[in-house]
């Protein structure tokens, strides 16, 4: 193209100069799947975002477990309650919680479009193996943040007639590694937990960074600076470490820890 005709070309709007030529931005990744096998036999898949700074697309350790566990503990943690999962990225632990019976699960993560579009997605896809009278929501929600829109899907009773004024249950999977907001996290317990006797927080995560293990335990000491009891009712081993190449003790990687956490009986 001659000097005059490019110019033209750019008086006439022809030549976008602030377009990327084709190939110069990596292609943004597509969203892939999972498939979580159920100790009932089911198979729950989910959909995982593509690329994410909260790592929306992951299927953690931790998120399998709480799984598991909920499933093989659905009669004290699951059956008729009202759950709530914080940080719940592809949602596996509010599906298999409304599978096994709960009255009401609200699946949350940080109010990023991407994110609760794909647990709304994951949400409808596992519908048909949801019972009738199980009702799982989803919304966004920012940890320590106003709890109106997430305590509005509560039932307004419980079976027994009385007001309901918190969850039964809160799932908590690979959320303490934020030790920086670990009194967010605190605060929203506080203000979503039934407080009864047998309200509880199942906190399960794995080190996935190892050196730094004692800032996020230091979740459990403020916890029962704030009101609460902590019991470790697990410590588990599994076979693989989720990412091969990272540095740490590996033995350590391949580790998920497991608490209940409930209130306090002077905070009753």
């Amino acid at each position: 193209m001659a000097e005059e005709e490019k110019d033209d070309a750019f008086l006439d709007g022809a030549v976008d100069l602030f377009k990327a030529p084709d190939g110069f931005y990596p292609e943004e990744k597509q969203p892939t799947f999972a498939e979580h096998r159920m100790l009932s036999g089911d198979t729950v898949r989910v959909r995982l975002v593509g690329s994410h700074p909260l790592y929306g697309n992951m299927l953690w350790n931790a998120g399998r477990m709480s799984s598991d566990y909920l499933e093989q503990n659905a009669e004290r943690l699951v059956k008729n309650r009202d759950v709530l999962e914080i940080g719940a990225a592809a949602g596996v632990p509010s599906i298999i919680a409304a599978v096994r019976g709960a009255r009401t699960v609200v699946m949350t993560d940080y109010h990023d479009a991407d994110l609760v579009e794909n647990m709304r997605y994951n949400a409808n896809q596992a519908a048909p193996l949801i019972p009738a009278d199980s009702h799982l929501h989803v919304a966004g929600y920012k940890w320590g943040a106003d709890t109106e829109e997430i305590m509005s899907f509560l039932p307004t009773t419980t079976e027994s007639g009385d007001a309901t004024t918190g969850f039964d249950t809160l799932i908590m999977a690979d959320v303490v590694y934020s030790y920086w907001e670990h009194p967010n996290l605190i605060k929203t317990m506080q203000m979503t937990m039934k407080r009864t006797a047998d309200a509880v927080a199942l906190v399960i995560f794995t080190p996935y960074q190892p050196w730094l293990l004692p800032k996020t335990q230091m979740f459990f000491p403020l916890a029962e600076e704030s009101g609460f009891v902590v019991t470790k009712v697990f410590e588990k081993v599994i076979d693989k470490v989720l990412f091969e190449n990272d540095p740490g003790d590996e033995l350590l990687r391949r580790t998920v820890f497991g608490y209940e956490i409930r209130w306090a009986p002077a905070s009753l």
